[in-house]
């Protein structure tokens, strides 16, 4: 039996092909230098490490802003990260994403499964994306943005990480698209919001931003990286659950029974397996040890500083030492070793850990609960699946979905 009462079942494996899962040594040094670390117990050793920075992610492109701009909360580390994340928790915690966001969610939801129920079919990336975008909006603010939105954020977001600077034709051009992507989301989207709350305050990060006596750029860094991980991956992640949903009939049934606790344990589970983003890079500032380096229980590997570190959380998620038997199958509920959450490492851990988790679980259930109460919900076509190499995240794209009973 699970923590919910059910009798175990294991359902399906990963529908996202990532790679074999690797040799089965949670610590090792690649050929290239790098340290790959695929281990739970490591994984989480190195994300909860106060010995390590950010690296990755597109940091090597902040590192060269002048050092007077502030630089957004993802990349930086030590002290002033904890306070900035003390300071922001309160508009994340589980009591205020079901007061202040739940309506918003079902909201967005319901206005896009109307377009569904009159058109009989959608598009589910694009459903997702509109949800997303809303749901952080009202986070952090994005409240006044002129139309256009979606297709300001698509361009920004880059199919991979760019190494800027003038030394390269690629470099140069990398520099010209993104300070013209910059511009967009800042006329559009950012300054609107930064003008309307210059004048009132609301309860959003924008205003805390401004209360903090950021500047209007400092604000755009802020604002493209709560988007990246409020609007990009949870776009990801609602395509991949309903994906594994549609596919395995018998885990459908099992989340549109469940309540919301239940269900969510059902995404969890399927989060466990898909994590959107499978790599964290962290560069050691002081020699690291790390519990294990395969060679027997008892083992410790010390990785010196100055090192990066890869971080491989969609093979941690499989170590079977933490997560149970059959780490590769689906099992909701699956008791979790050592003090891991239900969906892993799949949103991170230590000081850089997700602070949106409950807010991108709570809007994964809103709407696919809701979409899998459509008479006749069906999948017409199942997504292309794709990897952006840096940070090994898939995107899902081409899944259409259809209704089948329109009376």
């Amino acid at each position: 039996m699970d923590h919910y009462g059910e009798r175990r079942v294991d359902y399906g494996e990963r529908g996202v092909g990532r790679g074999p899962d690797g040799d089965g040594c949670p610590v090792r040094r690649g050929p290239d230098g790098i340290w790959q670390v695929s281990g739970y117990e490591e994984a989480r050793a190195v994300l909860r490490a106060t010995a390590t920075v950010q690296a990755g992610l597109g940091v090597e492109t902040v590192e060269k802003l002048p050092s007077r701009f502030r630089r957004p909360v993802l990349y930086r580390d030590g002290p002033e990260h904890r306070e900035d994340r003390r300071q922001t928790a309160r508009f994340f915690t589980p009591r205020r994403v079901d007061e202040h966001y739940r309506e918003v969610m079902v909201e967005v939801a319901e206005a896009q499964l109307d377009t569904v129920r009159k058109t009989g079919r959608g598009h589910l990336a694009e459903l997702s994306f509109h949800l997303a975008i809303e749901v952080a909006s009202a986070v952090i603010g994005l409240t006044e943005s002129r139309p256009g939105i979606r297709g300001r954020l698509e361009r920004f977001f880059p199919e991979k990480f760019g190494t800027p600077g003038l030394t390269s034709l690629h470099g140069i051009r990398w520099l010209v698209r993104q300070n013209s992507n910059w511009l967009r989301v800042y006329w559009g989207d950012v300054r609107p919001a930064v003008r309307t709350r210059r004048r009132r305050r609301r309860d959003d990060l924008i205003s805390h931003l401004l209360d903090e006596g950021c500047s209007s750029g400092e604000i755009l860094g802020e604002c493209l990286t709560f988007a990246a991980a409020g609007m990009v991956t949870t776009r990801e992640f609602v395509n991949v659950a309903a994906w594994h949903l549609f596919g395995d009939s018998a885990l459908l049934a099992r989340y549109r029974a469940a309540d919301e606790p239940g269900r969510i344990a059902v995404l969890q589970e399927i989060l466990r397996l898909e994590p959107v983003i499978g790599r964290l890079r962290r560069r050691t500032t002081a020699p690291l040890r790390l519990p294990g380096d395969g060679r027997g229980p008892d083992a410790e590997v010390t990785v010196p500083a100055g090192e990066l570190v890869d971080v491989l959380l969609h093979r941690a998620n499989l170590d079977a030492r933490t997560v149970g038997e059959r780490p590769e199958r689906l099992c909701p509920g699956r008791p979790m070793a050592g003090g891991a959450g239900a969906p892993g490492l799949s949103f991170g851990d230590g000081a850089h850990k997700c602070p949106g988790a409950t807010i991108a679980l709570l809007e994964t259930d809103v709407f696919l609960s809701r979409l899998f109460a459509l008479p006749g919900i069906r999948m017409a076509a199942p997504p292309r699946v794709g990897f952006k190499d840096g940070i090994d995240s898939y995107e899902l794209r081409g899944c259409t979905v259809v209704l089948t009973d329109r009376t």
